[in-house]
């Protein structure tokens, strides 16, 4: 499980990166188009709009396995082990259910948009709620196996879950 999301996260990295490319390209080449030239991009702000969508998701899958979001555990550092596996493991447990919630938003905005036109482009509107399904089964999947990990570690090993900036897993 571990390898699969290493190349997961790479593949993500990997198409964050793309789509910033085009989104700077997209933002830029309109600027330039507008004071240089008077014209612009008609599709760019409609794209640059919806790439940042999907770059901001995405980057929240990246930021939930390397436990680079906020994270405070100022009160669970003073726990025992036993209270700080199952705080933590709580603490994951209302995630997934957080997780679900987007899931079932974004499933209902995507099949309810799914015949919408988005109004220059024309692509489909569903395609801007999709990154709330990635997200979120995405998310489920690394917040399952962090509690997996919780679950079965030995006592001792519950520290390496807490730094001091942090939860760290």
């Amino acid at each position: 499980m571990k390898k699969f999301l290493d190349i997961y996260m790479s593949v993500l990295e990997i198409l964050i990166a793309a789509l910033l490319v085009v989104m700077v390209v997209l933002v830029f080449g309109n600027v330039v188009l507008r004071y240089g030239f008077n014209s612009g991009i008609l599709v760019s702000e409609e794209m640059s709009r919806s790439l940042f969508i999907w770059v901001t998701f995405l980057g929240s899958i990246i930021a939930l396995r390397e436990n680079a979001h906020l994270g405070s555990n100022f009160i669970i550092k003073h726990f025992g082990p036993r209270a700080k596996r199952s705080a933590l493991v709580l603490g994951r447990v209302i995630m997934l259910y957080i997780c679900w919630l987007v899931f079932s938003g974004a499933l209902t905005q995507t099949r309810i948009n799914a015949d919408v036109a988005a109004p220059i482009t024309g692509m489909s509107m569903g395609i801007f709620y999709a990154s709330g399904i990635v997200f979120s089964v995405s998310a489920a999947l690394i917040l399952l196996g962090d509690i997996l990990k919780l679950s079965t570690c030995p006592r001792e090993a519950i520290e390496a879950f807490l730094d001091e900036s942090g939860e760290h897993a």
